[in-house]
């Protein structure tokens, strides 16, 4: 049986429809579609009319059309549905009282990828933190965790480290849904509560990953085209910290790394093999390969590397797996690998690296090439656990 969204449902279930009375806005991205790929403001405009009024996009735009970090997108009056469109990934991450003037329900449907360093639940916290001395409603249209919400891998955030990829203490593969993140949010993580609303999945189990909920995938932002790259997201976004590529401006970004100075058959023999036989991680298969980056990091210089092939999504650990690969080509690029210097999404004074890993701890266990027993150690997570038990509604 498919999953249904929160956007279905509202679509579907008019005595829900019907309990927003005044004017409503909606913060949404290229994903935002319904099980007949209709676009969630297309649907907004067919069930509110004229009492919809506003949009707002996140990171990467309403469009879902700009590439990097910190490369902003401008307001406009869209040329279609002739409203507002607020960049909440410009200027501002938190939206101005000018924004939300006239707003009584503020939607939100944004597709998560269930890992940490993604900033659209970001978007979302900071949004409810506005709204919480206003009278505005915000109700989040739940969406599926595609890599499901039973499985929780890496270490907590440390507050020290807060940046537009990490507010929170929640380990990299958090195990939530978007609308449990705001749960999550209002219950341990403010002292000021907003008016806030989960119109809730049907047919969405914790065990699901996306391909079992029989929803159709449109990439949420621009170098995640397909479901799968989800599940090698939380290993490859780690070399964001690095100056090596992470397969931006390749087919197969963020699911492959590499740098022009790697002989990618010799690491793989030499380094890889012996080094993942003895981790005992299992579900997934490292490939060597060749690529050419078309933009970004590299652009048009050929680069050796690594391509991350998951054989089994249910034993597979990606936070590990990306930590051990860069481990290891730490110490084989020797002075070729670079960390990537500040700013990073908004912190200017952190290593990018730390910001990402929410730590000092793992750069310092990866440069003194310490044990994976050393690694999983700075996976405490047993306090997160009982507070993710108090907030799931699935």
């Amino acid at each position: 049986m498919a999953v249904k969204t929160g956007l279905d449902v509202l679509i579907e279930d008019k005595e829900i429809y019907k309990t927003f009375k005044g004017n409503v806005a909606l913060l949404c991205h290229n994903a935002s579609i319904d099980s007949n790929y209709t676009h969630a403001a297309l649907k907004f405009k067919e069930l509110f009319g004229a009492r919809f009024v506003k949009l707002f996009g996140p990171q990467h735009g309403f469009a879902t059309d700009v590439q990097d970090n910190m490369v902003e997108s401008d307001h406009i009056i869209h040329p279609y549905f002739n409203i507002p469109v607020y960049s909440l990934y410009s200027e501002t991450r938190i939206p101005t009282d000018d924004m939300l003037d006239g707003i009584d329900h503020l939607f939100v449907d944004l597709q998560d990828v269930g890992c940490r360093v993604y900033t659209y639940i970001y978007t979302l916290t900071l949004l409810l933190e506005k709204c919480s001395d206003k009278d505005i409603q915000v109700v989040v249209l739940d969406r599926p965790n595609p890599i499901n919400g039973i499985d929780i891998e890496g270490n907590i955030l440390e507050l020290e480290f807060e940046s537009f990829v990490g507010r929170h203490a929640i380990p990299m593969r958090h195990g939530m849904t978007i609308g449990e993140v705001g749960l999550m949010h209002q219950k341990y993580w403010v002292k000021e509560q907003a008016n806030l609303k989960v119109i809730k999945m049907q047919n969405w189990n914790r065990d699901m990953y996306f391909e079992d909920t029989k929803l159709p995938w449109l990439l949420p932002s621009p170098n995640l085209p397909r479901a799968e790259s989800s599940l090698t997201f939380p290993a490859t976004v780690l070399f964001e910290g690095t100056l090596l590529s992470e397969g931006r401006g390749t087919t197969q970004s963020l699911e492959i790394v590499g740098h022009p100075k790697i002989e990618p058959f010799s690491f793989y023999e030499n380094h890889m093999l012996s080094v993942v036989k003895n981790s005992k991680l299992e579900g997934f298969v490292l490939r060597p390969v060749t690529f050419l980056p078309t933009f970004q990091k590299h652009a048009n210089q050929v680069c050796g590397g690594i391509q991350i092939h998951v054989t089994n999504k249910f034993t597979y650990k990606p936070w590990r797996v990306g930590q051990i690969l860069m481990r290891e080509l730490y110490h084989y690029l020797a002075e070729d690998f670079i960390w990537k210097k500040p700013p990073y999404e908004y912190n200017h004074t952190e290593l990018p690296i730390d910001i990402i890993n929410g730590s000092k701890k793992i750069r310092c266990w990866l440069e003194n090439n310490d044990s994976i027993e050393m690694l999983e150690a700075f996976e405490d997570l047993e306090d997160y656990k009982l507070q993710l038990n108090e907030i799931k509604i699935y």
